[in-house]
């Protein structure tokens, strides 16, 4: 399938695997709508991309956990973007790991809030036009904590399990229509996503990676655009990537000096 003047929604992506989502699918010509708080950044990011590229990308400053927000700006998206081709549920974060019992509820709310409200409302939006055209691709970003619970990640990984099953739920509700659904669930990839889980511990957010190479953003970008480009005819359902040094959330070799 190729992705010359296909248009590509990503969610998140002023950083990490959604920034690298952005540069990957602009290289192969693709149309960009990049969404994310940080509107700065997603501007210098379409300034970068522009130049090298000449791609066309539509930037929105948006907080997926506002619904009204969300169906406001992508339902008034430019001619050249209202028909979504890929949608890539990228946004998510994690915050703490307290165990259940000491939990900080601001951080259940927001994880929660982000992580499977978020993807709900966007897809919500998006999906209603893609069954129009009958075509369409919905890329949703888990995690590794989707398929397995470890201490400390509590709600975290709930949220993760809820959109490995709502990424269940959309193969099972869309089957017929044409729209391909995928989950891609990383484990370790060092990106800002132990930073903000850690509240900008830099020393503690670098010990999750300590002794192991970790993946990168790039490493998943490449998986997403793998996924995106097979044939109308190949859904690739679930995709568990790792780093080699690492076979489970709590089962990684580390090769300390």
């Amino acid at each position: 399938m190729k992705l010359k003047n296909k248009v590509v929604l990503i969610t998140g992506a002023s950083s990490g695997i959604g920034e690298a989502c952005a540069k990957t699918f602009a290289k192969e010509g693709a149309k960009l709508i990049l969404t994310a708080r940080r509107i700065e950044r997603l501007e210098d990011l379409k300034k970068k991309l522009k130049s090298k590229y000449k791609t066309n990308i539509h930037n929105i400053q948006l907080d997926v956990r506002a619904y009204e927000d969300v169906e406001q700006q992508l339902n008034s998206l430019p001619a050249d973007f209202t028909n979504v081709d890929i949608l890539i549920n990228n946004a998510g974060k994690a915050l703490g790991t307290e165990k259940i019992q000491d939990g900080v509820l601001e951080n259940w709310e927001e994880m929660i809030d982000t992580n499977i409200k978020g993807l709900l409302y966007v897809t919500r939006v998006v999906v209603p036009k893609m069954i129009k055209v009958g075509d369409g691709h919905i890329i949703n970003i888990g995690s590794i904590a989707g398929h397995e619970v470890y201490i400390g990640g509590n709600v975290y990984c709930a949220s993760k399990y809820a959109v490995r099953a709502l990424s269940k739920g959309m193969l099972l509700d869309l089957n017929g229509t044409g729209i391909r659904v995928t989950s891609i669930d990383p484990g370790m990839v060092e990106t800002e996503f132990s930073v903000v889980r850690f509240k900008g511990d830099i020393k503690k957010a670098g010990n999750v990676y300590d002794g192991l190479e970790p993946l990168v953003a790039d490493n998943i970008a490449d998986v997403v655009l793998f996924a995106a480009t097979r044939p109308n005819n190949v859904t690739l359902q679930t995709i568990i990537v790792t780093p080699t040094a690492q076979a489970s959330p709590t089962v990684v070799c580390r090769n300390k000096k």
